[in-house]
């Protein structure tokens, strides 16, 4: 299966994005009872800002994933004494479905990961998932991340949690002869 990634476009992508985020399944996206015009100047806003980005995710060119990239500097996490130069925040989104394919979150959330370090400059991703959210802890863990502590956002309380490279490295899956 191929992974790829490309510039989310709020026009285009809307009817697809704006079923995502809405879903039963995506309630800890925070955007349950958005409209698809919140749900387009969310993403518009999202667009324009320099300090953050958005992609579409496609498996074998089939729009299947959200990916949003941040500087953590320039968000709610602004200020916290965990932050150092190299971070950059990460948001994912796997598109709901009705007939789930084994291994294929945790395919994305790699490919997520391989994303964010594509930038030399990257030393850790940041991530700050809904502390409730338990599938999403167990994906962090599998790929290196590491909780720091539990921060209180406007919107959530946060598992505050940090990858670098390095854990990210030695979380690959292990490939048996």
């Amino acid at each position: 299966m191929r992974l790829t990634l490309e510039p989310l476009d709020p026009t285009r992508d809307l009817a697809l994005l704006h079923a995502w985020v809405t879903h039963p399944r995506s309630v800890f996206w925070g955007m349950q009872d958005a409209t698809p015009e919140q749900v387009h100047d969310e993403y518009a806003r999202i667009a324009e800002d320099r300090h953050h980005d958005a992609l579409l995710g496609r498996a074998d060119g089939a729009p299947a994933f959200l990916m949003e990239r941040y500087d953590p500097s320039h968000s709610p996490l602004a200020g916290l004494a965990e932050l150092r130069p190299g971070d950059v925040g990460m948001h994912v989104l796997v598109a709901p479905t009705d007939t789930p394919v084994h291994g294929f979150t945790s395919a994305v959330m790699r490919r997520v990961m391989e994303e964010c370090f594509a930038d030399p400059t990257a030393r850790r991703v940041v991530v700050e998932p809904d502390a409730r959210n338990d599938r999403i802890a167990v994906l962090n863990a599998a790929v290196g991340f590491v909780v720091a502590r539990h921060v209180e956002l406007p919107d959530k309380t946060a598992a505050l949690s940090f990858c670098s490279r390095t854990d990210f490295a030695a979380s690959a899956p292990r490939r048996t002869a």
